[in-house]
């Protein structure tokens, strides 16, 4: 018997349900789907889409209608199934940089504008629609593909204001961070929403006065305060008027510029710089590279994670020795740099995926029954987990018993660097110069005795005028 799982995100889906099965990605379509599937594996700008990895690659399931029938769930709704490749991990919007969401915004109107110009559409406008392989976007919702009839406007223009251009001209616009908004709404801001953050002045902006304003005001009842029918009735008109191809390529291209304009112009953050500041000499820095060297070397992991990545020194070393490494750090300018400099990088690692991502505060499970989008604890496991110069910060700054963060990594079942900076280092003095030390639990012989209840220390090193250690440790070997 095969074994089932749906992915998240399928509750919604009423013409495809994505699962998994012997590790592999499928999705079930029903005759609706499959008939757009039909017409989408003719097209010319699919194939080239897919070979230029925009798109996942996709092919109909090498099982016979009987075998998909003995799937558990898999009901009479669904005629057919299709396989994609699998990707290393799944991200959400809200986990992403400025520019890794400009880009997908990009990518979302580059690949409406391809299908239209074979009579297909893309029925949604979702950033939940498109991941990443290291830092390049690709598209995975292929049933989102449909036929364009005559007539019909683009329905996804203000799922795409919601969830892509809102967002972005918050924090362009307004230096607000945007993940708050998408992680507490999955829907994304509405008009209304983006309208009231923004001021009047900002009516002369890129977008802000068509996009944003408008749309708010048609949203408004007759006495300017309660909901309206305005944008149904809208669309139904446009259908019945003819809504032509031009119209809908001539705003696409609008849209592109907007979004191709919008910047951020942060420079700074706590730890942005950090790389050039941290109080490393250069033999400090080769003890410490030297170590994460030895202990990744001798293997290639499957899935390695970089906890307090900054701008990425050490997800590059982990890139050398793992099939893919995702990045994480709280900081957004810092790992939006790294991005940025993956992202130009043409002889660089192409298998890092950075990620802003709090481990104080990581992304709950959401959605429908919380299904729709995973906790992050609960994604693709790694088999490999760097953690340098983050647990003092955990500890102190978070607030989290450290017998508790010991355990938090033993639930991956990984091999693990991790960096105990102790209460003599300047860092840890720098984070309690203006609070009370009431962190009894912040001592070494506390740590090592976390780490020998779930762990073997395999390796162990003292650097950085002995204020530093460096452990390497693996799964206890029952």
């Amino acid at each position: 018997m095969v074994t089932f799982q749906t992915e998240e995100g399928s509750f919604r889906d009423r013409e495809g349900r994505v699962f998994y099965a012997e590790g592999r990605v499928f999705r079930a379509l029903s005759p609706v789907a499959e008939a757009e599937w039909q017409a989408l594996e003719k097209t010319s700008f699919f194939a080239r889409l897919v070979a230029d990895g925009k798109v996942i690659p996709t092919r109909p399931a090498d099982w016979s209608r009987e075998q998909l029938a003995e799937l558990a769930g898999f009901s009479d709704r669904w005629t057919t199934a299709l396989e994609h490749d699998r990707l290393p991990f799944i991200s959400y919007p809200y986990e992403w940089t400025f520019h890794m969401l400009r880009d997908a915004a990009l990518l979302q109107l580059e690949l409406l504008e391809a299908a239209l110009d074979e009579d297909m559409m893309l029925k949604d406008a979702t950033p939940y629609n498109i991941q990443w392989r290291g830092a390049r976007p690709v598209f995975i919702d292929i049933p989102s593909f449909e036929r364009w009839r005559q007539g019909e406007p683009w329905i996804g223009y203000q799922q795409f204001c919601r969830l892509f251009l809102f967002p972005l001209m918050m924090t362009a616009y307004r230096g607000l961070p945007f993940a708050p908004w998408l992680r507490g709404a999955i829907d994304g801001l509405t008009p209304k929403e983006c309208s009231d953050l923004l001021s009047w002045r900002d009516l002369v902006r890129p977008g802000v006065l068509v996009d944003v304003y408008l749309q708010a005001k048609l949203q408004k009842g007759p006495s300017g305060n309660g909901p309206s029918e305005a944008p149904e009735r809208t669309t139904d008109d446009l259908k019945r008027a003819g809504f032509s191809k031009p119209m809908i390529l001539n705003n696409l291209g609008r849209l592109r510029k907007v979004v191709s304009k919008l910047s951020w112009g942060e420079q700074r953050s706590e730890w942005s710089d950090y790389a050039a500041q941290n109080s490393y000499d250069d033999e400090n820095r080769r003890i410490k590279r030297d170590f994460v060297e030895q202990a990744m070397a001798g293997r290639t992991w499957q899935l390695a994670w970089d906890i307090g990545c900054n701008t990425g020194e050490y997800s590059r070393l982990a890139a050398l020795h793992s099939r893919s490494v995702v990045a994480f750090d709280a900081d957004h300018l810092a790992v939006d740099r790294l991005y940025l400099e993956l992202k130009a990088s043409s002889d660089g690692p192409d298998n890092i995926l950075p990620l802003v991502v709090n481990l104080a505060d990581p992304s709950p499970a959401l959605g429908w029954r919380h299904g729709e989008r995973k906790a992050l604890s609960r994604r693709n496991q790694p088999d490999f987990i760097l953690c340098l110069a983050v647990l003092h910060h955990l500890v102190i700054s978070a607030n989290v018993p450290l017998p508790e963060v010991v355990e938090y990594f033993a639930q991956f079942d990984a091999h693990l660097v991790i960096e105990f900076v102790t209460k003599s280092d300047p860092m840890v003095h720098k984070l309690l110069a203006h609070r009370q030390d009431i962190f009894h639990d912040y001592e070494l012989e506390v740590f090592e005795a976390a780490l020998a209840r779930h762990f073997d220390v395999l390796k162990k090193t003292t650097f950085h005028n002995n204020t530093r250690i460096l452990f390497f440790v693996g799964p206890l070997a029952y």
